[in-house]
């Protein structure tokens, strides 16, 4: 009897009283309970916060994609084999969850099927396992204990569509080839046999982590149901074919909502690859890192934080140098981040808020003033602090709040100013905060001299004048020299500006200029060195309506933000 009859046999014996108890596909029910989370456990899952994303297998052997790259940088046929040479002998389970929780981390999500379709556990349906390799031995369990053992809650990614099992309609590259014969019920009943293994013999998960919902829409129900019978407190996220409790932006931080959960997931890796990128690869800087699970943590998401082992099993040294350096951090100033919830002001460019019984957390990541004006707050503040120790003044009126915050003693990342309310700070509607400054080039035409492959809707020059540090002009990756130039519209007049340079790539402005219009040349009014983010620069005022940005880089600098600031108005003086 060969191994896919012994397959199918086990599909029908292991799996059949749980498939008979989901209702056909198409079919109505009058009540679907299982569809909503147990509400306990989503709200431990939010007071985590931090959690770390996983992606490794066999293509760690190439350096490239996982998944993606089959069909494209590597042959179908070569991709498929590498599991026969993966042999990941430094594979440490209980080392990976100790640097983890050095990290902070408070729940591991483990891809442990991709859409390259090779399992990392021992599975009773795919001989396309991790078992028939020469390591032979259950990553999944491994890990699973390992986070028992230390307290860290795990979770297990499976991608739902396979562009590697003969029955997914669709397989590489990219899953945009479609198969002449396949079968996808057939191929449905395979992933729930496979997502019951998961939660039976790994549990309890915190998630079921689905990715890529090909084809698959009116079948997600199916799985959320088969993991809500099996454990009731699992949390499914929203790319089952048909939703789930939480919303997964990538790539980019979620915005601020409170109404429905989410989690952003990000990579660690230089290069934004998911996994290991090769050794000259590396890791983003800990400025980008920190702003993204404070940002995450202000709009009231978590975060996911990607790293991807190398082919031997070991995590690469510059992720686990972040990473501790992360943890550093958190355990000086976590309690601004865990159980937490975002607001009650909104996310803003310069800054975030958290916030926890009668407590709000201001997480200031830039001063564009020498003092932070909020709006009002409709709560009286008793008592006010620095996380991190220092002066500070708080002064309250009924037009808002402001903060000042001896430069000193303010954080080169993240300055965190404690206020102690008289009220309970969640029963306060979010507040919007303006832009930073009423900065003068927000909303402004913009034209640059490059942008990258002519994607100007994604990476053009209006992109750094939009005030969203989430979007970005961007240059070809052979850029050096370029430029970035606002039209103000009218002769305006500034002494101030706020350039945040995209570091999550590398830094890659080495200098810059900023320039006027002056007839029909520009004049240089300000020269700086290494850029890096947010960097405020101050000069002599100038009135001017065409302003240059003219950059001296390399590998294609790219920039999140350029602000203009006018003359800030002076206080009289006391009488």
């Amino acid at each position: 009897m060969n191994a896919r009859i012994v397959r199918t046999l086990l599909l029908g014996t292991v799996c059949m009283p749980l498939l008979l108890a989901v209702a056909p596909l198409g079919a109505k029910e009058p009540s679907r309970p299982w569809l909503k989370p147990d509400p306990a456990a989503l709200r431990r899952w939010q007071d985590m916060r931090f959690g770390m994303f996983i992606h490794w297998g066999p293509v760690s052997l190439t350096g490239r994609e996982i998944g993606w790259s089959r069909g494209t940088q590597t042959p179908v046929e070569e991709y498929d084999n590498l599991y026969k040479k993966f042999n990941p002998t430094r594979f440490n389970a209980d080392q990976w969850v100790a640097i983890a929780k050095a990290a902070g981390v408070k729940y591991i999500v483990l891809t442990t099927k991709h859409h390259d379709g090779f399992c990392l556990w021992d599975t009773q349906f795919t001989d396309y396992n991790i078992m028939h390799s020469p390591f032979h031995r259950d990553v999944v369990k491994e890990l699973s204990d390992a986070c028992k053992r230390q307290g860290i809650a795990f979770g297990t990614y499976y991608s739902v569509c396979d562009w590697h099992h003969p029955d997914f309609p669709l397989t590489s590259p990219g899953g945009q080839t479609k198969r002449k014969k396949f079968d996808l019920d057939a191929y449905n009943r395979y992933l729930l046999g496979q997502v019951n293994e998961l939660v039976t013999k790994y549990g309890p998960l915190v998630t079921m982590w689905n990715d890529v919902p090909q084809m698959f829409q009116g079948r997600g129900v199916k799985t959320i149901k088969l993991v809500r019978t099996l454990q009731p407190s699992i949390l499914v996220n929203n790319r089952t074919g048909d939703d789930g409790d939480y919303d997964t932006p990538e790539q980019t931080v979620g915005t601020f909502r409170m109404d429905r959960p989410w989690e952003s997931c990000m990579t660690l890796s230089a290069s934004s690859q998911w996994a290991w990128g090769g050794p000259r690869d590396g890791a983003k800087p800990l400025a980008a890192c920190l702003t993204m699970l404070v940002r995450c943590a202000g709009g009231d998401g978590n975060m996911l934080l990607n790293i991807g082992p190398e082919p031997t099993g070991a995590i690469p040294d510059c992720q686990v140098e972040r990473l501790r350096e992360m943890g550093a951090w958190l355990a000086k100033y976590g309690q601004s981040i865990y159980a937490t919830r975002g607001g009650p002001y909104k996310p803003a460019k310069h800054l975030v808020s958290t916030r926890k019984d009668r407590t709000i957390y201001l997480h200031v990541l830039a001063w564009p003033d020498e003092s932070l004006t909020l709006p009002a707050l409709p709560a009286k503040i008793i008592e006010s602090s620095l996380l991190s120790g220092g002066q500070l003044r708080v002064s309250q009126t009924a037009a808002g709040v402001e903060i000042s915050v001896p430069k000193s003693d303010r954080q080169p990342i993240d300055t965190i100013v404690v206020l102690q309310l008289d009220r309970p700070a969640i029963d306060i509607a979010p507040i919007a905060v303006s832009s930073v400054g009423q900065s003068l080039t927000v909303g402004k035409t913009a034209t640059a001299s490059n942008v990258f492959q002519n994607m100007v809707a994604e990476y053009g020059p209006k992109m750094a004048v939009d005030d969203d540090d989430a979007t970005r002009w961007a240059t070809d990756a052979a850029t050096g020299q370029c430029w970035l130039e606002v039209d103000l519209g009218t002769p305006q007049t500034f002494d101030r500006a706020m350039i945040d340079e995209c570091v999550a790539y590398g830094v890659r402005v080495k200098s810059f200029e900023l320039q006027y219009r002056e007839g029909s040349g520009w004049k240089t009014f300000f020269h700086g060195q290494a850029m890096g983010r947010n960097r405020e620069v101050k000069f002599a005022p100038v009135t001017a309506r065409h302003v240059r940005l003219s950059i001296d880089g390399e590998g294609g600098p790219t920039i999140n933000e350029f602000q203009l600031f006018a003359p800030a108005k002076r206080k009289p003086a006391p009488q």
